[in-house]
């Protein structure tokens, strides 16, 4: 068998040199490092309760942004559901017109009849704020709210890059071009 030796702990020599009465632990703090203990957490809550309202802040804000953008949409979306329809009863709209207008020239009194649907039609759409477009020979072209079929040479000096006739109307919803007015423009 091998003789072993008996090593003492490093920790032991260490107490041998310590003079004695001295604890094994860490000298005490000092007072002003315990100040900066107690301090510090205090500091570091205050710092965490700061970025805490600033989240909140920030969640709130984002929150509102979003309340008000759907609000927006949601009037946007209400306000154009029925865009595809009422763009459909433009179309019957032009015919009533054009009936009117063959009703007109024939002197015919039978027409009374189609005079009164065609009154009723337009306060229907006048219901639900759709308006004609105020187009007249020798407006400004406008590219916002007019669709040029043509040019032509201008009749007159004074309506060049006018409009020279409309050949059908252009209407609006809530201000929002849902057909444009198709016009001739002198050139």
């Amino acid at each position: 068998m091998e003789n072993t030796v008996h090593q003492e702990p490093e920790l032991e020599k260490h107490e041998e040199s310590m003079p004695e009465g001295t604890p094994l632990q860490s000298p005490e703090p000092s007072a002003e490092k315990k100040k900066e203990d107690q301090i510090d957490p205090l500091k570091k809550l205050q710092d965490e309760l700061a970025e805490a309202k600033d989240k909140y802040v920030r969640l709130y804000a984002e929150f509102d942004n979003f309340r008000r953008r759907n609000a927006k949409e949601k009037l946007e979306m209400i306000s154009s559901a029925n865009e595809q329809l009422l763009k459909s009863l433009i179309q019957v709209m032009d015919d009533f017109e054009r009936a009117e207008k063959v009703f007109k020239e024939k002197n015919d009194k039978e027409s009374e009849g189609l005079l009164l649907i065609h009154n009723k039609f337009k306060k229907v759409l006048d219901q639900y704020n759709v308006k004609v477009m105020d187009v007249e020979k020798g407006s400004d072209f406008n590219t916002d709210l007019h669709e040029a079929i043509t040019q032509i040479p201008a009749p007159e000096e004074k309506l060049k890059g006018k409009v020279v006739d409309v050949v059908e109307k252009g209407y609006l919803l809530n201000d929002k071009v849902i057909r444009f007015a198709k016009v001739v423009v002198g050139s």
